[in-house]
């Protein structure tokens, strides 16, 4: 999923100050499993803005709508009716969401509310792990469902590179080193022989290297 956090109230006051009035819109995918873009999300910043202005003799109107998901016009269209009553809107959604609301209503504002991280998972109620760059072309089968590209800080493809030290990478003492993780769990599924095959360097051109990525499925068409 997409881990997100929430910008400071400075920090989006400064991009919303202008505006007399605000559609606050909501995420209910991936930014409400890591409690960034939710319902609840939705619900205290647009309070937290209320009140921020009150303290400073303020009273913009700000409104609140929560969408499943901000990254699918089906959903987009449901908040048709209320954007025409707000000069901008403001974002919970990850970096998709904001610019898919700005492709759909192009004569508004579309503030971002939300820094957007990675593609992670929840390790625990809590906390979220990235685990996944998106390079497009997944190489899990060979290192035991533990991604090298993602969990190793220096991406190596091959082998450690020497540096860990009781299985914490040398980056920081907090971080599991990669083939660490790759190792213990080749060991545990009795497929050590794995390491014998070569993988090539990460091919780049594949991730965001080779410029933006889209993917058609004409089976999926209407």
């Amino acid at each position: 999923m997409i881990v997100a956090t929430l910008k400071e109230i400075d920090e989006i006051r400064k991009m919303i100050d202008r505006y007399d009035s605000v559609l606050v819109v909501g995420c209910d995918s991936c930014v409400a499993e890591c409690a960034a873009g939710g319902s609840r999300e939705t619900m205290l910043l647009a309070s937290a803005l209320k009140l921020s202005y009150m303290k400073d003799h303020q009273n913009p109107t700000i409104t609140e709508a929560v969408l499943d998901r901000q990254c699918v016009d089906d959903f987009i269209d449901q908040i048709a009716n209320q954007v025409p009553d707000h000069e901008a809107i403001l974002s919970l959604g990850c970096g998709a969401g904001v610019q898919a609301l700005a492709r759909v209503y192009r004569d508004k504002p579309v503030i971002p509310a939300l820094n957007t991280l990675f593609i992670g998972e929840t390790q625990s109620r809590g906390v979220w792990q990235e685990n996944c760059l998106g390079c497009g072309n997944c190489k899990l089968g060979f290192f035991g469902a533990v991604c090298p590209v993602a969990r190793c800080s220096k991406k190596l493809m091959n082998g450690p590179c020497g540096g860990s030290k009781g299985g914490r990478c040398e980056v920081h003492p907090e971080i599991s080193c990669g083939w660490d993780l790759i190792i213990r769990r080749l060991d545990a599924l009795g497929e050590l022989d794995r390491l014998t095959e070569y993988v090539p360097p990460v091919d780049w051109s594949t991730s965001h290297s080779g410029g933006p990525r889209k993917v058609i499925r004409e089976d999926q068409q209407p």
